[in-house]
């Protein structure tokens, strides 16, 4: 999977680490690894360990899609 503008639109807000992990084509225990190593932008909520789209995707320097109630917002 590789990230598109239409993807992209897709996303959740927060992702689990699996997903991270799929998304940019690593294991699990990689993608443990490196948000302990701070390479992933990571929250806590609970005893989950989330991942923040748009700051992975400002990370990977992609755009975070824009917010369509702010894009209808400036037409």
């Amino acid at each position: 999977m590789t990230i598109t503008a239409l993807a992209a639109t897709d996303l959740p807000v927060l992702m689990a680490i699996e997903q991270t992990a799929q998304l940019l084509g690593i294991s699990r225990s990689a993608a443990y690894r490196a948000a302990a190593a701070g390479q992933i932008p990571t929250v806590r909520i609970g005893r989950r360990l989330l991942v923040p789209t748009a700051r992975l995707l400002e990370m990977l320097g992609l755009e975070p899609p824009a917010d369509p109630a702010a894009v209808a917002a400036n037409n």
